[in-house]
């Protein structure tokens, strides 16, 4: 299992939170997604790993948009 965590910049409520949860939790492989709104910040887990492309462009279709470093 493969688990990489990202800085999310833009979200702000719940429905922000379900709108990453809901296109990061697409890609395939993946198998749990969870979104700290307090911090910004959005764990992966998967089989096998998830390329940070992919999930980058998941999150932009949601909206929003991760921060590099």
């Amino acid at each position: 299992m493969s688990v990489s965590s990202y800085a999310v910049e833009g979200m702000t409520c719940a429905h922000c939170v379900a709108s990453v949860t809901t296109e990061v939790g697409k890609l395939s492989g993946v198998t749990e997604v969870s979104v700290d709104l307090a911090s910004g910040q959005l764990t992966v887990q998967s089989e096998p790993p998830v390329s940070d492309e992919a999930v980058a462009e998941a999150v932009e279709e949601a909206g929003y948009q991760v921060v590099a470093g």
